[in-house]
C-alpha cells in the first residue's frame, strides 16, 4: 500500500499561471534564507525559517502581494502583465565560454540574479583561469555553484563532466539585507517548471524566478529586485 500511495503523489513540479502566480505542487519544501555578505561579497545563504508544509501553494509573481511570498489574487486587481519574455533556447546555446588549464566555464549572463556570490575568491572567471593550481581549482567549483541563478555552470576540462552540487527539490525565499532588498525565488534539485501554455522549460538544478515583477526575462530573475529596491517586508530588511 505503501508504494501505491507513493505512485499517487503528485510530482514535483512549477506551473506558471498566466499573468498570474507559480502554482507548486507536489509538496515542494518552502524555506527562507538570507543572502549572506562580508565585505560587500555574498559568501553563502543563512536559513532563516521553514514555511508550513502543503501539497500545493502559490507563490505571487506580481510583487505586490500582502501575504508574501503567497499570492493573494492582487495580480488580477492590478492588472498584473507576466508575458513569458526569457529566451528558451537551451543554457548551452546561449553561454559565453572560457577555457581555463582544468575547468571550462559556462556563462548566461541573461539570466543573472546579481546575487554576487560569483565574485568570492578573486571572482569565478579568475579561479578558472588558475585552475592547474590546486586550490583555485577547488575554490573555483564551490563559487560557481553558490550561484543561485544558474548563470554559471563549470565542467572538467578533460571528461567533460559537469561539477554540479546535488541539491534537493526545495525553494528558497531569498532575502539580501546587506542591499536591502527582497530577492528572487531560488529553485534548487531540478524542479520541472511548465509554461502557462503547457510547454516545459529546461529542467536544470539552480535557476531564480522573478516574484518583483520587474524582470526583463521573466519568469527567470534579471537583478530587477534591485533597481526597484523591491521589498516583502520581511524583517531581515527592517532597520
Amino acid at each position: 500500500m505503501s508504494t501505491m500511495a507513493e505512485s499517487n503523489e503528485p510530482s514535483k513540479k512549477i506551473t506558471v499561471v498566466k499573468d498570474g502566480p507559480y502554482v507548486v505542487s507536489g509538496s515542494v519544501p518552502l524555506v527562507k534564507e538570507d543572502i549572506v555578505s562580508e565585505g560587500g561579497i555574498s559568501t553563502g545563504y543563512e536559513m532563516k525559517g521553514v514555511y508550513p508544509e502543503k501539497k500545493t501553494y502559490t507563490l505571487c509573481r506580481c510583487g505586490q502581494t500582502e501575504t508574501p511570498p503567497y499570492c493573494n489574487g492582487t495580480h488580477v486587481r492590478i492588472g498584473f502583465k507576466g508575458d513569458e519574455t526569457a529566451d528558451r533556447a537551451p543554457f548551452s546555446e546561449r553561454c559565453k565560454v572560457l577555457e581555463g588549464p582544468t575547468l571550462v566555464l559556462y556563462d548566461r549572463q541573461d539570466i543573472c540574479a546579481r546575487a554576487g556570490h560569483c565574485q568570492q575568491r578573486t571572482g569565478a572567471w579568475t579561479l578558472v583561469k588558475h585552475s592547474d593550481e590546486a586550490d583555485k581549482r577547488e575554490a573555483a567549483i564551490g563559487v560557481v555553484n553558490s550561484c543561485p541563478a544558474g548563470r554559471l555552470v563549470v565542467k572538467d576540462k578533460e571528461t567533460g563532466e559537469v561539477l554540479e552540487m546535488s541539491l534537493e527539490k526545495e525553494i528558497a525565499v531569498l532575502q539580501h539585507p546587506h542591499r536591502g532588498v527582497s530577492g528572487p525565488l531560488y529553485v534548487r534539485g531540478r524542479i520541472p517548471i511548465v509554461s502557462a501554455n503547457g510547454s516545459e522549460y529546461e529542467t536544470r538544478n539552480r535557476v531564480t524566478l522573478c516574484r518583483c515583477g520587474a524582470s526583463k526575462v521573466k519568469l527567470f530573475c534579471d537583478g530587477s529586485h534591485i533597481s526597484i529596491q523591491f521589498n516583502d517586508g520581511d524583517e531581515s530588511l527592517k532597520k
